[in-house]
């Protein structure tokens, strides 16, 4: 018999950055959605969209993109503060220390994004990570039940608010909030005056409205009750990174191969529900508490996660083929400077869509910014991979990094040497 070898940490690493790289692209894609003001019900004429086939692109979005992406995410997220500090006890060292001041500069770093685009998840993400330090003294069993019972538990919340509405009050709070902010800076606002500040506003005016749309942005966090969500897969990927699943994957590739057969059956099923109700006229209702937002909610709980750890599952068996490896290697880099790119998604969907740059608002369907997003993201591929030739982080991961240690980080290449 062969004997099981663990996979070495600078392979765990490398596999690590290239789902990382695979998650920002499905996150692009699905941002580009709102980045590009794309409204199916707009009779707008611009050679950039194509009716019939728009509508049936954004259905396999919603079937194979909505929601999958930012939960792999979401697992790296959890996944990665496992092996910091399973790290620093290994060098003993304070690692929840410096896992903490990580999470703070990020949170810093996050609010700043928000300025340019507040469909940010890093502030959100940095926020969620210190409910996450306190419940890893529970076992990796009690963490799993726990993640899960997180991820389905929106079912539950959507049905509670349909009864009790009182209980979306920290959302309504917050969009009251929104609407306050933007009174004071632009006056009463109205979908028109709003589409055309969109159009016509200046780089400052965006930075004002982005302030304001803070407020309506966190408002939605909480109605779509996404913090158990994102909560919930944290814990998954901690168990994850706590107990070397991926370190010793031979041992388990049988429960590899059966989240995968699940993942595609449950997932598809649901998935196909979900597409066919964001699709659909009805899909406004959700925002209602209507019983059809309830059972929106019942297919993205057991619908997302399982088609998201069927993705997880894929690339790690994928992973182990000469082909698979050498396809994600390529990728890699993409991930491995995964804030930066991050970053460059806003600026780049900023000034390609809105007024104050190249206005193409509303006049780009998903057949032609999914080819966008690809071509970006192509682009992010050749760049990543010729900085970290020369250097041994990102620009954002490198300040980020150099703020968690309290000292500018050797930034060369050749500053190891």
């Amino acid at each position: 018999m062969t004997p099981t070898i663990p996979t070495q940490n600078n392979e765990r690493e490398t596999f690590m950055d290239a789902l990382r790289g695979f998650a920002i692209l499905g996150i692009f894609i699905a941002n580009l959605a709102h980045l590009s003001f794309y409204n199916e019900g707009a009779k707008i004429v611009s050679p950039y969209i194509v009716e019939g086939w728009d509508h049936s692109v954004r259905f396999l979005h919603y079937l194979f993109i909505e929601g999958k992406f930012y939960s792999i995410f979401s697992l790296l997220f959890g996944w990665g503060i496992a092996l910091q500090l399973k790290r620093g006890a290994t060098k003993g060292i304070d690692s929840l220390s410096i896992v903490k001041r990580r999470l703070l500069f990020m949170l810093l770093l996050g609010a700043l994004h928000l300025l340019i685009w507040t469909g940010d998840i890093v502030f959100f993400y940095a926020l969620l990570g210190f409910i996450v330090l306190p419940l890893r003294k529970f076992s990796n069993k009690i963490l799993l039940i726990t993640g899960v019972l997180l991820i389905l538990s929106p079912i539950l919340l959507y049905g509670l608010k349909m009864t009790y509405p009182i209980l979306n009050y920290p959302a309504e709070k917050l969009y009251e909030t929104g609407d306050r902010i933007t009174t004071f800076f632009f006056g009463e606002m109205t979908r028109e005056k709003y589409m055309n500040l969109m159009h016509e506003g200046s780089w400052y005016d965006q930075l004002k409205v982005n302030l304001a749309e803070f407020f309506y942005r966190y408002g939605y966090l909480f109605y779509v009750s996404r913090i158990s969500k994102v909560v919930g897969m944290f814990l998954i990927g901690f168990v994850i990174g706590r107990s070397d699943f991926y370190k010793n994957l031979q041992q388990h590739k049988k429960t590899v191969y059966t989240i995968i057969g699940i993942g595609l059956v449950v997932g598809l099923i649901f998935n196909y529900f979900l597409a066919s109700y964001m699709s659909s006229p009805i899909s406004g209702e959700y925002y209602n508490l209507k019983e059809s937002g309830w059972y929106l909610t019942i297919f993205y709980a057991l619908g997302v996660v399982p088609m998201a750890l069927t993705y997880v599952g894929l690339m790690m068996l994928g992973f182990q083929t000469k082909f698979g490896n050498r396809l994600l290697q390529v990728v890699a880099p993409v991930g491995k400077m995964a804030f930066t790119n991050y970053l460059m998604h806003s600026l780049i969907g900023n000034f390609v869509f809105l007024g104050a740059g190249l206005d193409m608002m509303g006049q780009v369907g998903p057949v032609f910014f999914t080819l966008f997003g690809i071509t970006v993201f192509v682009f992010q591929i050749i760049f990543s991979t010729l900085w970290l030739n020369h250097f041994q982080y990102g620009p954002a991961e490198w300040v980020w990094r150099s703020l968690t240690y309290k000292k500018r980080q050797p930034f060369l290449v050749t500053s190891q040497n």
